[in-house]
């Protein structure tokens, strides 16, 4: 069983526990139909794997036509046909739809920040800040929107916060360890003042994450490090505020937004009988 088989037998599991009682009592079970799923608003489409995937679960036969390209702005319209048992396609509807819309409203804001900073230089990363279990889909959700993902979890890259130089002894000698430990784990570290980004220089991080600085503050830093460590500034980012910190010279802007604020895209799927 894959990843995404996985997660799609637990979400079934909790949706559908020891039966669908509505469909068992008014489908018969050799009825046939054709299902059709519509995008009802503007936006980007993403996650047509994980609703194939779940209506295939339920019936391994069923057929898909994809009448639409993932990663795409679009204004709406049919997005994918599945035939299969009848049964099998109601049973499935909600969960397939649940990650179609998450999925694809994950894309959708992504591609929202990515045109909403193009031209400064910035790229927009996505963060931690995702559904438990459903990390891996969210990211790729993200990229599908044309936004850059961030480390996966806690084991790809070092990011040195507040706490964590407090228990090592300071920044310096938390970037010493986290290089003994990890040499070859890419390294960051969160600075909230002037004084904390050359603490950190000093110490040679070679990438700052410099939270919740206003643009002012940020075109301060960018001139002050001077290429001497990539930049990311994080903490407060919005649709209307974006801009302003892209331009100010940093080569990232991360937004938690992306996956614990997207709102699901509106989509429906309505049923036909076979003949």
């Amino acid at each position: 069983m894959t990843d995404l088989d996985a997660i799609v037998a637990r979400a079934l599991e909790e949706d559908v526990g020891p039966g669908d009682v509505t469909t068992r009592a008014t489908v018969p079970a050799d009825a046939r139909a054709r299902a059709r799923i519509t995008q009802k608003q503007p936006g980007v489409v993403f996650g047509l794997d994980a609703a194939e995937a779940t209506f295939r679960a339920l019936d391994p036969d069923a057929r898909f036509t994809r009448l639409t390209s993932e990663g795409e702005w679009r204004e709406g319209g049919p997005v994918l046909e599945i035939d299969g048992a009848a049964a099998a396609l109601l049973t499935a509807e909600r969960t397939a739809l649940n990650f179609l819309q998450r999925l694809s409203g994950v894309a959708t804001l992504t591609a929202r920040y990515v045109e909403a900073v193009a031209g400064t230089g910035a790229r927009v990363l996505d963060t931690r800040k995702t559904t438990p279990g459903l990390r891996a889909l969210e990211k790729a959700a993200v990229a599908a929107g044309g936004g850059t993902n961030h480390r996966a979890g806690l084991y790809d890259a070092v990011l040195i916060k507040e706490n964590h130089a407090a228990m090592a002894g300071g920044v310096a000698a938390a970037v010493r360890a986290a290089r003994a430990t990890a040499p070859d784990v890419p390294l960051e570290v969160e600075c909230r003042d002037v004084a904390e980004v050359d603490e950190a220089l000093a110490a040679g991080a070679p990438r700052l994450l410099l939270d919740n600085m206003t643009p002012a503050r940020l075109r301060e830093v960018v001139e002050r490090v001077g290429g001497r460590a990539e930049l990311e500034a994080s903490g407060g980012v919005t649709l209307d505020t974006i801009r302003e910190i892209g331009a100010s010279g940093v080569q990232f802007v991360s937004v938690g937004a992306l996956t614990h604020s997207a709102p699901a895209l509106d989509l429906s799927l309505l049923l036909e009988p076979s003949p």
